[in-house]
């Protein structure tokens, strides 16, 4: 039973392309280039709506047909080869058979470095599995996962989230080898999705490195606000509301176009006991979060040093910029040196506190903690 959300602002999971906001050019491209054989990387900030953008494409993918067989796994608090390998197993073992209780021994016997234990959900009858994986067997262990993913002779989609995290496991030449048995599995379909730009670019786009040009990429920007504006007031109108856009205009500019943040805020409008909104009301929500986050965000202020937190507070009160070591910039928020400024910058970046965009500009990551800077 198809269970519609209360409140059609989701902030976690994904639901159906009618709560989904735009999208419809990426969700082309991406759907294109799969079904053509193209693998994607999908590069942009946290939060800017990536996961969504996925689960989207692979709702559409059912759609068309409902064979599709679609994984998606993040790999963000994966640590090693051992931990990737037993996150992808237990998303695909099991999951490519029309009766999987008659082809359990089968699919048992074809892995040979480990024995999948399968278990069966009492009301869909699929399986479920876990596997018992030793760490120098990881290797020979996800070559036979992706053995088997080619033998089953079906078109499968792939959605790998946080990519970039493979750079950071203590083996060697991790980035080869998921190259060199990824690249003769044609037909399983890739989507990389990462959002530290900087690494999947390295990643992608280095000649010297095992992915280099392996991909279509694609850059994922905020939601244009036209299409937002329009999505937002027609979801209140939906429930007999009225969002006027001067309001959905002072949440997105405030936000600077943000997906999550922006989302964030128009589920807490939605679920105001109100017909009719006015911006006291979005202030109040956001206001409201502030204060929900305040003890957060001085933690944040008390684990940098007097120099970072300047520089911080600066970048926020301008909400962009383009060059913060420069003398106007620096005169005008009291900052000392360059040399002092750049060394800042670095570690505000690797803590991910400033993020820097496609055009160059540096601003503070969570949209809540830079209006909160701000004061």
């Amino acid at each position: 039973m198809d269970i519609k959300p209360k409140n059609p602002f989701l902030i976690s999971g994904y639901h159906s392309p009618a709560y989904f906001c735009d999208r419809a050019t990426e969700t082309k491209q991406i759907i294109s280039a799969l079904q053509n054989g193209r693998n994607i990387s999908l590069i942009s900030p946290r939060r800017i709506g990536k996961t969504g953008l996925i689960h989207n494409v692979f709702y559409c993918l059912r759609e068309k047909d409902k064979h599709s067989n679609c994984f998606y796994i993040d790999i963000f608090a994966t640590q090693n080869l051992l931990e990737f390998t037993n996150l992808l197993g237990k998303a695909v073992i099991g999951q490519l058979e029309g009766k999987p209780q008659t082809t359990i021994k089968k699919i048992a016997s074809f892995f040979k470095s480990f024995r999948p234990l399968f278990s069966f959900d009492s009301q869909t009858g699929m399986p479920t599995v876990s596997l018992d994986i030793k760490y120098e067997q990881a290797q020979n262990s996800l070559q036979e996962i992706f053995s088997y993913l080619k033998k089953s002779g079906k078109t499968i989609y792939i959605a790998i989230d946080e990519f970039q995290q493979i750079m950071d496991y203590p083996e060697k030449g991790v980035e080869a080898l998921l190259r060199s048995y990824m690249q003769f599995l044609p037909n399983v379909h890739f989507i990389f999705s990462g959002s530290k730009k900087h690494l999947m670019d390295a990643m992608f786009s280095s000649v010297n490195r095992p992915f280099y040009q392996s991909t279509q990429k694609i850059i994922l920007k905020e939601i244009e606000i036209e299409s937002y504006r329009k999505f937002a007031m027609n979801m209140f109108s939906k429930c007999r509301k009225k969002l006027p856009a001067k309001v959905f205009d002072f949440v997105y500019e405030s936000l600077q176009g943000h997906t999550w943040y922006v989302q964030l805020v128009l589920n807490l409008l939605f679920a105001m006991d109100r017909i009719n909104y006015s911006e006291q009301n979005a202030k109040d929500a956001i206001n409201g979060i502030l204060q929900e986050e305040n003890a957060t965000y001085k933690t944040y202020c008390e684990m940098i040093t007097r120099g970072q937190l300047y520089l911080l507070r600066a970048i926020a009160r301008e909400h962009s910029v383009k060059s913060p070591y420069e003398y106007s910039f620096m005169q005008k928020h009291g900052l000392k040196a360059a040399s002092s400024v750049k060394l800042a910058l670095k570690s505000l970046m690797d803590k991910t506190l400033i993020l820097k965009d496609e055009k160059g500009y540096y601003y503070v990551y969570d949209r809540f903690f830079s209006l909160w800077l701000r004061g």
